[in-house]
């Protein structure tokens, strides 16, 4: 695949929806990971506590 600019009007040019697909994507896992870690960190410390 080459670097060259889309001049051609009647093929879309798709950065735009690759770009805005990752956005959602980074957002997606950011709402699910970030929760999680914490839980994760939380049982952690919980289970360390419960140990010593």
């Amino acid at each position: 695949m080459s670097n060259v600019p889309n001049n051609n009007p009647s093929t879309p040019d798709t950065t735009a929806a690759v770009n805005t697909a990752t956005g959602k994507l980074a957002l997606g896992w950011a709402l699910v990971g970030v929760p999680l870690a914490y839980g994760v960190y939380e049982t952690l410390t919980r289970v360390a506590a419960l140990f010593s």
